[in-house]
């Protein structure tokens, strides 16, 4: 990544939120013991993407944030040359976070075991800890990151890919408020808008995916691209009311978010 790459990323945040999503991820995180990485079947010749493009693979599941997969997904859709697909454990409408907002997934995990880059959206509490512990998903994350070039999350799909024993060690970010909950997954929390290991990019909350996909965007294919995408989606924020990180806000207004996800969760 260039110079300019890295000081472009939104400044270090501060210290962790002293409020949390649910003792539910706590208890998941703190019980689920990862297993081996099992070995992915080879998909047939042709059976999964189109010849000669790169196979992004947006991951579906019941209850997961709807902008975390679509941000990425409108980030990534038209580049050049990469093919994105939505994938579930069965094909078919899956419901969000809310129950109010349904999204195909095109294919079944089992249709494409092998995709180049991996996207892991993050949910509601009950979607992100479903997750956890579906060895279906795990064993399919697992399986795929042998051979991605990239995997990656979004808000608390990074404790879903630690779940899945990837991020042991490593630097890692998440959603504000399940911030504490990296270390339970072995992850070191690292203040930034998106994390880049190796291999794993790990987003922060929801909107943080559309600043991932874009960096994406350039390194499956260069700046000059990464640029022109930023400027197809228009993306050039100017938020109304600068409370859009746990220490913007006052303690009234983080508490009042999380009350608003919580009601709103199916």
């Amino acid at each position: 990544m260039s110079e300019k790459q890295t000081h472009s990323r939104r400044g270090a945040l501060l210290t962790a939120a002293g409020v949390t999503l649910g003792a539910g991820i706590a208890a998941t995180a703190a019980t689920t013991a990862p297993a081996a990485a099992a070995p992915a079947a080879a998909p047939a010749a042709g059976a999964d993407r189109k010849p000669g493009q790169v196979q992004v693979a947006v991951l579906l599941y019941d209850g997961f944030t709807a902008l975390d997969a679509v941000g990425p997904y409108e980030a990534l859709c038209r580049v050049p040359g990469v093919q994105v697909t939505t994938v579930a454990v069965k094909a078919g409408l899956v419901r969000t976070d809310t129950g109010e907002l349904g999204i195909a997934a095109a294919k079944s995990l089992r249709q494409v075991r092998r995709p180049d880059v991996v996207v892991v959206p993050g949910g509601g509490e009950r979607g992100t800890t479903a997750s956890m512990t579906d060895e279906r998903i795990l064993e399919w994350i697992r399986g795929a990151h042998r051979h991605t070039t990239w995997t990656t999350s979004i808000c608390t799909g990074s404790l879903i890919l630690g779940a899945a024993g990837l991020l042991r060690g490593l630097p890692a970010t998440t959603y504000w408020a399940s911030r504490p909950y990296l270390k339970e997954v072995g992850a070191i929390y690292t203040p930034g808008r998106f994390v880049e290991t190796g291999k794993i990019i790990t987003a922060a909350g929801v909107s943080a995916g559309i600043d991932m996909g874009l960096h994406l965007a350039a390194r499956l294919s260069d700046d000059r691209i990464g640029r022109a995408m930023e400027l197809a989606l228009e993306y050039d924020p100017e938020p109304p009311f600068g409370t859009g990180s746990p220490e913007k806000a006052d303690e009234q207004t983080r508490t009042l978010a999380l009350k608003i996800l919580a009601d709103s969760a199916t």
